[in-house]
């Protein structure tokens, strides 16, 4: 098998597409968001991206029928509102370094074979607290996209995020610059403690007014209401118990 092999079910005629990668990551917080989007748009699959750089397993479905791992392509055409648009997921990113660049780079050719005029990656920032309105910071490959997505709601605080971007959200932008391709990070804050529907939220909401598509946030909202859920129980459990009414009068 090829390090990386990518089978077309239909080779779509696109105008200028725009492209958004949402992978595993960071509270899964941009996989959370193109999966939410792709349920939200019509969308049509038309590629499958294999690679032994992915876990070496199949995925076993309920009827007991396997599926290699993969990363899958879908295009939604333009309706008047959003432009024509290629929206990458999967389960997994490359296991390695060198897999890592290696898909990335096969992506960027994706791009150039449909004329992408614009990547946007998703991502979580992992600040290591829970925060209750996650702010949506941006990384671009030139001021001048910097200063397009800040008009739009997208934060570029110095420093941040200090570690860099790692992973596909990142290499896209760094190998992309060099290919001279236009392309965007959105990050939504996140603990990195849970899956974070509340962190892909903030990012689909400033993607979707982007894209001008009309996203409804209802499912991924009863999501956030779930893990908040959760953590509150978790803090209660954690929380050192009160002393007895008749234990008061040996306090102090």
């Amino acid at each position: 098998m090829d390090k990386i092999k990518i089978i077309y079910s239909e080779e779509p005629v696109l105008d200028n597409p725009i492209l958004v990668e949402g992978l595993p990551g960071v509270g899964n917080v941009g996989k959370l968001a193109a999966e939410h989007l792709l349920d939200q748009i019509e969308a049509v699959k038309f590629a499958d991206i294999y690679s032994v750089h992915f876990p070496p397993q199949v995925i076993v479905d309920d009827e007991g029928v396997v599926k290699l791992v993969n990363n899958e392509l879908y295009y939604s055409k333009a309706d008047g509102n959003h432009p024509d648009l290629i929206i990458m997921v999967g389960d997994y990113q490359g296991l390695t370094p060198e897999g890592q660049y290696e898909i990335s780079d096969a992506v960027l050719g994706i791009a150039r074979k449909f004329n992408v005029s614009l990547i946007f990656t998703l991502g979580g920032y992992g600040i290591g607290k829970m925060v209750e309105t996650p702010r949506v910071l941006g990384a671009a490959t030139s001021k001048e996209l910097v200063e397009e997505m800040k008009e739009k709601g997208v934060i570029f605080s110095k420093g941040e995020p200090g570690s860099g971007i790692v992973g596909a959200s990142g290499l896209l932008l760094g190998l992309g610059k060099i290919a001279g391709q236009r392309a965007v990070c959105l990050m939504g804050e996140t603990s990195g403690y849970f899956v974070d529907p509340k962190g892909a939220e903030a990012v689909l909401r400033i993607l979707a007014n982007i894209l001008n598509v009309q996203i409804d946030f209802s499912e991924l909202e009863t999501k956030a209401e779930q893990i908040d859920l959760i953590t509150s129980k978790l803090k209660e459990a954690e929380a050192p118990a009160e002393p007895r009414r008749e234990d008061l009068g040996y306090i102090g």
